[in-house]
């Protein structure tokens, strides 16, 4: 497949997340910093741009390893503890093709660092290339972190700063050490040994009197192999690594948005649920007639279930939704059976019954209705959100798990409390 290909790809999944019309307004609104996210990422593809991230511990030399890429100092550095507090871009290079972007971010484990080091990894989610910045034998944080980052599939090149400090029989040891724990996650050629701000010499002279003058010496920053690396890799892959890396974030925001869409969908169907569970608890209620209560049950059951289907974008018709409720019935009569046996006994008192008995016997029978409904809304809806489908465990474990996660005693006072004062307010 030509990179020509991966990109008008990449493309295409970024254009169809700003169409997808299945997110309500309310849920685009809380992901509007991923949707402009997207429309960055188109530009970016567009034009060609190049974006390169470093990341790593506090004072690990990050900053210093862009200025000397950059060859002037743009990023800033201190001898101060996290001198970076917020990620910081410049342009390094214009190509014909497009231009080169570096960012610098906060260190991974600074105070605060939970927030900062999302922001890193928000930030190396959109970069096509990550520098990730050590300055000797890595810590297990560091590790953990750049084993995050090979998960994510995203570019990597290991950069070994203030080689300076070091001798060259102890650069060879730490290099073997480094890649023989990295075995599977750093190719030799991508672990590269640089000197981005070397430490000052002294040197001392003495003059033909024999008086010492003490003189200090910088040394220039020692970047030709990360250089020379980054070039292989770009002239390479420059642009399969930008479309590689727009189809990652589009994978992951629709990912995010499958999950805002399934939760906003479980949400209405939470009310749908409950409405119908009280309006078949009323009905059941105050209908005296022992098989009608049962022709309401249904009625209002394939109603529900209807309903639901449009919710989770996949309406059925009054008869499939009547063989989806068969099925669940089935299911819940050898579960509840108990349960069940109390509705058709409730219906025969109340209909033996007169006045106050009435009213109490028939907000019994209304609760029990009221969940029994919901029991069949929360297995329809399970069966809805899987794409129609009971799952491995088949639809008598799906409600049994319903039924273990209901305190049913609550539900049923709760039901009977709302179906009385429904019947009392419709009476005064």
């Amino acid at each position: 497949m030509s990179t020509d290909t991966h990109l008008d790809q990449a493309r295409d999944s970024l254009e169809l997340l700003l169409q997808d019309t299945r997110l309500p307004p309310e849920a685009r609104a809380e992901l509007a910093d991923d949707f402009s996210q997207v429309q960055a990422m188109l530009d970016k593809l567009e034009h060609g741009h190049i974006h390169i991230a470093v990341l790593g511990r506090v004072s690990v030399g990050k900053s210093s390893v862009l200025n000397a890429l950059i060859g002037e100092r743009r990023f800033s550095t201190s001898a101060l503890h996290g001198e970076t507090r917020k990620n910081e871009m410049a342009h390094w290079d214009e190509q014909e093709s497009g231009s080169l972007f570096l960012t610098d971010t906060p260190g991974i484990n600074e105070i605060d660092g939970e927030a900062r080091e999302r922001m890193a990894r928000e930030v190396s989610q959109r970069s096509d290339l990550v520098l990730f910045v050590i300055d000797g034998d890595m810590t297990d944080s560091e590790y953990s972190a750049l084993q995050e980052l090979a998960n994510e599939h995203r570019p990597l090149l290991l950069v070994l700063n203030k080689c300076d400090r070091y001798t060259a029989v102890q650069r060879e040891e730490l290099r073997i050490s480094l890649l023989a724990r990295l075995e599977h996650i750093i190719a030799p050629e991508n672990l590269i040994e640089v000197s981005a701000d070397p430490a000052p010499r002294i040197y001392i002279e003495v003059d033909a009197d024999g008086r010492e003058t003490e003189s200090e010496r910088h040394s220039p920053p020692d970047i030709t192999a990360l250089k020379d690396r980054i070039w292989e890799i770009l002239e390479a892959e420059g642009k399969t690594l930008a479309a590689l890396n727009a189809s990652l974030f589009a994978g992951d925001l629709s990912d995010k948005v499958g999950m805002r869409v399934l939760a906003v969908r479980k949400q209405l169907g939470e009310k749908v649920i409950r409405n119908y569970s009280l309006v078949k608890g009323i009905a059941v209620a105050i209908n005296p007639v022992p098989v009608a209560d049962l022709l309401a049950v249904l009625a209002v059951d394939v109603s529900m279930v209807a309903h639901l289907s449009e919710v989770y974008g996949m309406p059925m018709t009054r008869s499939q939704s009547g063989t989806l409720i068969k099925a669940i019935s089935g299911q819940l009569l050898l579960l509840m059976g108990t349960t069940w046996f109390v509705h058709l006994v409730s219906s025969l008192l109340k209909a033996g019954s007169v006045g106050l008995s009435t009213l109490l016997t028939a907000g019994a029978q209304g609760a029990v209705a009221y969940y029994s409904t919901y029991v069949v809304g929360r297995a329809a809806e399970q069966y809805l959100a899987a794409g129609c489908s009971w799952g491995e465990d088949g639809p008598k474990q799906v409600i049994r798990n319903i039924l273990d996660n209901i305190d049913r005693d609550s539900m049923l006072a709760k039901a009977r409390q709302d179906i009385l004062e429904r019947i009392r307010t419709s009476r005064a």
